[in-house]
């Protein structure tokens, strides 16, 4: 029994080490202050959703502001993105219920807290809705940043529902 557990628990491990995620590529370092902090721009594809990008803007503190604040291991939960079409429009088996589906995660501290962007479908409005967020494994965080890519005529190539 114990060894049915252990091949459970290990099997539950690999597949969300397994799920699909967007992959960040940094494309701008901005120098907010001399003691090393800095705001980091990163591009991330959608990995369902051909033809859209979002750029995700984050802080990320220095080495000497680690030292002053004694916090080590956990940058702010401050986030903010903007995705828009950058060709043409293809839509693969994406979620469409009301909790959406997250599209990219990023730890932000050495173990509770994570920055998340997560796909939401605005059917009635053809919108494609991506919310980023923190999010800690105790006591969530409220600040959040949003932007919107709308599917006008002529932009989508196709959506398929996912069953």
């Amino acid at each position: 029994m114990l060894n049915k557990l252990r091949n459970f628990s290990a099997t539950i491990v690999l597949s969300s080490l397994f799920t699909v995620s967007a992959f960040a590529e940094q494309v701008g370092e901005i120098d907010v202050d001399w003691i090393g902090n800095d705001i980091i721009i990163d591009a991330i594809v959608d990995p369902k959703v051909q033809g859209v990008t979002c750029h995700i803007a984050y802080f990320e503190r220095g080495l000497i502001d680690r030292l002053q604040k004694g916090n080590w291991f956990e940058d702010p939960s401050n986030s903010s993105i903007s995705c828009r079409q950058t060709g043409p429009i293809k839509i693969g088996d994406i979620e469409l219920d009301e909790e959406g589906e997250q599209v990219f995660k990023e730890r932000r501290s050495i173990i509770l807290k994570s920055l998340r962007v997560k796909r939401v479908f605005d059917a009635k409005n053809q919108t494609l809705i991506y919310l980023a967020h923190s999010e800690r494994v105790q006591n969530g965080s409220a600040k959040t940043s949003i932007s919107t890519v709308p599917l006008y005529p002529g932009t989508l190539d196709t959506l398929r529902v996912a069953n």
